[in-house]
């Protein structure tokens, strides 16, 4: 079995740890403490450290699921979490266009330091409030749509919803990579070989079917 590694980050509140709860097929875990800081505007309890979860796909891969703490005095866990992951997702709140600048800076901060393939999850387009998916990619700074990276509708508290983020992020990982590379835990910029999605017969498509 293949053993993966998806990083979750974001701003507060944009899902992360809900994200984690709704996936993850054994108990997730979680360091959420009581937010004591202006993030406490927003919601109650913020992680401090990380959440942990893990989902398999039959017994061809494990994929372990980590999600980041938003606020930014928690970088060194950012930077310690990305290292070792294969591919992951940064979600941004659609509702709280005060929240893209530092959801921007994330992407920079990790783009910083691994080069590997990402995903933008775009949550809370339930509230009217809500800015349409390509203001908020030119918010992010992807001007020219040609080289905007790859972008989901994903609802944290919804199982399939989250599932197919995961799928997008996984498949585009695929897409991109040797396999048995990335299992070593070598980056993409490392292994350097791109290769067609149907070499490894592995789609969106055949992973739910495990589910």
């Amino acid at each position: 079995m293949k053993t993966m590694r998806l990083v979750v980050a974001g701003t507060p509140g944009a899902g992360k740890s809900t994200f984690v709860q709704t996936i993850s097929q054994i108990e997730a875990i979680s360091t959420e403490r009581t937010a004591t800081d202006e993030t406490a505007q927003l919601k109650r309890k913020t992680t401090v450290a990380f959440d942990y979860g893990r989902i398999s796909f039959g017994s061809a891969m494990d994929i372990q699921i980590y999600g980041t703490p938003g606020q930014s005095r928690f970088s060194f866990m950012w930077d310690f979490l990305i290292q070792k992951a294969h591919t992951y997702i940064v979600l941004v709140a659609a509702h709280r266009p005060n929240d893209f600048r530092q959801a921007r800076q994330i992407i920079t901060f990790m783009n910083q330091r691994v080069k590997i393939p990402m995903v933008i999850g775009i949550t809370h387009m339930d509230y009217p409030e809500a800015k349409a998916p390509e203001e908020i990619m030119l918010n992010l700074g992807y001007i020219n749509r040609l080289q905007q990276p790859l972008f989901v509708r994903v609802n944290p508290r919804d199982k399939h919803s989250v599932i197919e983020a995961v799928m997008a992020s996984m498949a585009l990982m695929l897409s991109q990579c040797n396999f048995e590379q990335l299992a070593t835990g070598k980056s993409v910029i490392q292994t350097a070989q791109y290769q067609k999605k149907s070499s490894y017969q592995l789609s969106t498509r055949s992973l739910s079917r495990e589910f």
